[in-house]
């Protein structure tokens, strides 16, 4: 194979390394931020716990309740203060002890002072669990009970090879130690969580990490996420990482541990002490900072002797390295600021230079913009006044194609009246001479010459308002009713006597006597026919007055 093709399959190997390596970053940073997430909601889960504490306190009140159920109660009180408050958790051992002394019950009374031991080594105080346990006669101890003494020697004895500074010590507690696990195993059965646990220890201590990691997982397998068991499980696990050096997997675990301690309001914790710890290593000291003063508060709150040599180990030296790169970033900031402010100078006089061109600029631009609105409102307005002009000079010359015809309409009817007239007189004069003048009376007495003249006078009529109103019929259907609009025939030309009513209120003539006078109908015929059509008016108050504002 070539150097080539070599130098290919390496690019491609660290490629896909990376691609890993940034994948669990990703997910790490996100478990980092689920983790500052839950704390935040720490009240939330101690609020929880304090619920529960409060209604087995009011239990434990209740009058009618015996010591029997009393001792139970405290005992599920002391599961909780366990992990939550080494005080109230010794105040409640102390309680049960004595109403276990009350029963006269001695297995019940063994079972207070191992409780009390393991409390007591939990919390660093090793003097007095050595005292205490060094009184319970092992050999009258129920077997119940031996698992939980040979527990809390073993326990005893581990933690006291790990903090003594003296080898000599360290040696005869570790083979004390090796006695009581040897005796606890045995009384252990072989799936049980405190077998399994003891093994995984066994296991890790012996540097077989692999086998430390399968026994781990039997154990995650028998406990639900986030629980206190499993936050214990958890933090046992990144010990094994440690160990094997995976520092992310150590992380993942601690960080797994932490969040399940803070659901359960765990004070008495390890997990964020030792990811705080190893975050300081990797100088991300702002969350160092926080998760060892987070871990502090929760030793504060739980009183733990031990929990707060482990914190003062560490806690000065990251709050130190805190502080200090704060004052770094506040020097950094401060040179970053008198670059700003000398920047912010330089760019304000640009700024005020830039203005003052921009304003003049405006101040030109303003003056062309009124100048040109100006001109376009002149040139508006001369387009409008040429529009009305156009408009007027229409309207004009309708007005004057009006006037011209109707006056032409007047001069005939009145030259046709004149020329009757003069025919009139003489037939008169004719049938006078003629000595005809019972023919005369009788002609006189026919209505067929004004019935003629009253045709004619309608036909001119109703031609020329229609040549003023051309849309006269149609305006005065729109102010009616759909189904009562009034007849007309275009073609005809011909008005029926409702509209040449209305005609003539439309020119003026409003009152029914001048009306009827015009038309040659009886008042009460015009008074009829006015009411007859307004009141299929679609607005019967203002139709005669929308009639004469038809145009």
């Amino acid at each position: 194979m070539s150097i080539k093709n070599n130098k290919i399959i390496i690019c491609l190997l660290l490629t896909i390394c990376l691609g890993f390596t940034s994948n669990a970053d990703n997910k790490l940073g996100q478990l980092i931020q689920k983790l500052d997430s839950v704390m935040l909601e720490r009240g939330k889960y101690e609020a929880n716990v304090e619920n529960q504490l409060s209604n087995l306190k009011s239990l434990l009140n209740e009058q009618n309740s015996s010591i029997e159920n009393k001792y139970f109660i405290v005992n599920k009180i002391i599961e909780i203060y366990e992990y939550y408050s080494f005080e109230e958790a010794l105040r409640y051992i102390e309680l049960n002890l004595q109403y276990a002394k009350e029963l006269k019950n001695n297995y019940l009374i063994e079972e207070c002072n191992l409780k009390l031991s393991k409390l007591l080594i939990s919390s660093g105080r090793y003097k007095e669990s050595v005292d205490l346990l060094n009184k319970i006669n092992k050999n009258s101890l129920d077997p119940k009970l031996l698992s939980s003494y040979y527990s809390d020697y073993s326990g005893l004895y581990k933690r006291l090879s790990f903090y003594t500074p003296v080898n000599e010590s360290r040696k005869n507690y570790l083979e004390l130690y090796g006695i009581y696990r040897d005796s606890l195993v045995k009384t252990l059965p072989k799936d049980s969580e405190e077998f399994l646990n003891f093994l995984e220890k066994q296991q890790r201590d012996g540097g077989l990490l692999n086998a430390a990691l399968k026994t781990n997982d039997k154990r995650l397998s028998k406990v639900k996420s986030d629980s206190k068991l499993f936050a214990l499980i958890a933090f046992e696990r990144s010990m094994s990482y440690k160990q094997l050096g995976d520092v992310e997997q150590e992380k993942r675990y601690l960080i797994l541990s932490a969040m399940a301690d803070i659901k359960n309001a765990v004070k008495d914790n390890a997990s964020m002490t030792e990811l705080a710890t190893i975050l300081f290593k990797e100088r991300d000291l702002e969350r160092a900072y926080k998760f060892i003063n987070f871990s502090f508060e929760d030793a504060e709150k739980y009183n733990s002797p031990l929990r707060f040599v482990n914190i003062s180990n560490i806690l000065p030296v990251i709050t130190k390295a805190y502080e200090s790169s704060t004052d770094v970033q506040d020097t950094k900031l401060k040179n970053l600021l008198i670059y700003i402010s000398v920047l912010a100078a330089f760019l304000l006089g640009l700024v005020i230079f830039v203005y003052s061109q921009i304003k003049k600029l405006s101040i030109t631009r303003n003056n062309l913009k009124v100048a040109n609105e100006e001109l376009q409102n002149l040139n508006i307005k001369l387009s409008q006044s040429n529009d009305d002009l156009n408009n007027l000079y229409d309207e004009l010359s309708k007005s004057d194609k009006v006037k011209v015809n109707s006056l032409g309409v007047f001069l005939n009817l009145y030259s046709d009246y004149i020329n009757k007239l003069e025919s009139y007189r003489k037939m008169v004069r004719k049938h006078l001479v003629t000595n005809k003048v019972n023919e005369l009376i009788n002609l006189t007495k026919s209505n067929e010459i004004i019935n003629s003249e009253i045709k004619i006078f309608n036909k001119n009529f109703d031609e020329a308002f229609l040549h003023i109103y051309p849309d006269f019929v149609d305006k005065l259907n729109l102010l009616l009713e759909t189904d009562s609009r009034v007849k007309y025939n275009p073609n005809s030309k011909e008005l029926s006597t409702e509209i040449r009513i209305f005609a003539l209120i439309r020119l003026g003539i409003t009152s029914s006597s001048q009306i009827s006078k015009i038309l040659r109908y009886s008042v009460n015929t015009i008074y009829n026919y006015r009411v007859k059509v307004k009141n299929t008016a679609i607005d019967r108050e203002s139709f005669e007055s929308n009639i004469i504002s038809i145009v």
